[in-house]
């Protein structure tokens, strides 16, 4: 069999995306019966009919079932292919992005030094955005807090930061010199709207090591909401960072023991292996510490 023509490929998946040769010729801006020739020469190349004219429209036939899935990943393969070659061929040009209280500024400073030539920008991204900006390529590399789903990713665990929970300044576990998970069974904390299920089981230590829920607690969307609903005394929040660090100053926070601590890992998307890329996770590596 010749080899398949990925614009055949394309205007089959564009009909059995309408089901109907009429609208999918609109959307490829082609003729109709245009269409209609190239879809019949791509069924005489695989020898199978694909699809079927109704009175209603047009419908997948079993063949054309069974081949639609491998076309639309065929597709989607071509397209990352042709995406890769281009970044490649354009690469004086990176954006880094990172989320909330992580710092990528050593490291991009270190991937200027060494490539004076390129266009090095940054963005932050907040938690929700960061893996739709690198898999969209508004981002080329992204600083985040695991857990984060690394599925199509490359990941690199840059360093651990310990855990610690926010409190008021004035509630009955702030001053000590760390906490453990009893002594917060009690605690509510918040539940972020639309939070990755494992991401929002690790910040909120769900289920407990006895095996029990952790405490329910307001819904909020926004680190500030989250900030406020402690502040007021509604619940307590489990986060990253060090004894000491304030981050308003009402509240403080007091170290947990007896957790894993968060990692911080730089995403990329996998099999990227553009020039800028790679130096860029060299750099991380080495200057993105967390000391």
């Amino acid at each position: 069999m010749a080899d398949l023509d990925l614009r055949l490929v394309r205007y089959f998946a564009a009909v059995a995306e309408h089901r109907h040769f009429g609208r999918a010729a609109e959307t490829l801006h082609i003729t109709q019966p245009s269409l209609s020739r190239q879809i019949r020469r791509l069924e005489r190349q695989l020898g199978a009919r694909l699809l079927d004219r109704t009175p209603r429209g047009t419908r997948l036939t079993e063949a054309g079932e069974v081949f639609l899935p491998g076309a639309r990943a065929l597709l989607r393969s071509a397209a990352r292919a042709a995406a890769q070659v281009r970044s490649a061929a354009e690469p004086g040009r990176i954006t880094v992005g990172f989320s909330s209280g992580l710092i990528v500024t050593p490291a991009v400073r270190e991937l200027r030094r060494l490539h004076p030539d390129a266009d090095v920008r940054t963005m932050h991204l907040d938690w929700t955005e960061a893996r739709a900006a690198l898999l969209d390529r508004t981002v080329d590399a992204v600083v985040v807090r695991l857990p984060f789903a690394g599925d199509q990713l490359d990941m690199t665990v840059l360093y651990e930061e310990p855990r610690v929970v926010v409190v008021p300044v004035d509630h009955r576990l702030a001053g000590k010199e760390s906490v453990t998970v009893d002594d917060i069974a009690g605690e509510p904390l918040p539940q972020v709207t639309g939070a990755d299920p494992e991401w929002s089981a690790f910040w909120r230590i769900d289920p407990r090591p006895d095996g029990s829920p952790a405490p329910g607690g307001p819904f909020v969307q926004a680190l500030e909401d989250k900030l406020e609903v402690v502040a007021d005394g509604r619940a307590i929040v489990i986060t990253a960072g060090i004894r000491g660090h304030h981050l308003r100053p009402d509240l403080t926070t007091v170290p947990l023991h007896g957790v894993e601590p968060s990692q911080v890992a730089l995403a990329i998307r996998a099999g990227d292996r553009s020039r800028l890329v790679t130096a860029f996770r060299a750099c991380a590596r080495s200057h993105l510490t967390g000391t």
